[in-house]
């Protein structure tokens, strides 16, 4: 009998992998939700380029959601997948009856600093436990999002 998943990484190891992707996955739900309401309600001179932007932001989210949440099958694992779950797990805060573009901007800005926060403490997580297809997810994830931060500072300092 041995102690590893189908994929070869250590059970222990995936399961704490497996916990840490749902609180990823938590927040990628939430972060996605409220992207998509700044999307529906933005207001003001700048709507045209945001509603956009945000339409492009919340379709990569829902990608993630769905990268992840497969990822936790692969490890071996169930993803949560209700909305109570995903408000208890997450670190990410529902925002709601927001319409002014420079806010929902800052929005956006700190949702991606709250999950490549969560996703540098799952790449050193996945590192240790010799998994290199989450490490890499989330590596992809974070080089990814660094450069969205800074275009979205750049945009709030025009």
């Amino acid at each position: 009998m041995t102690d590893t998943n189908s994929i070869g990484l250590h059970e222990g190891s995936a399961s704490q992998l497996a916990e840490k992707l749902n609180h990823l996955l938590a927040n990628y739900q939430i972060f996605y939700m409220n992207v998509r309401g700044y999307h529906w309600n933005v207001r003001g001179n700048d709507f045209f380029e945001l509603h956009a932007k945000f339409e492009e932001f919340y379709t990569d989210l829902l990608t993630k959601v769905d990268e992840v949440a497969e990822r936790i099958l692969t490890l071996g694992h169930k993803p949560v997948h209700a909305y109570s779950d995903y408000v208890k797990l997450s670190s990410i805060q529902e925002d709601k009856d927001v319409h002014d573009g420079t806010t929902c901007v800052k929005g956006v800005l700190k949702g991606y600093q709250t999950i490549i926060e969560l996703q540098r403490e799952l790449l050193s997580l996945a590192s240790d436990a010799d998994d290199e297809g989450t490490a890499a997810q989330a590596g992809d994830y974070i080089r990814e999002q660094e450069k969205t931060i800074w275009m979205l500072n750049a945009y709030l300092s025009k």
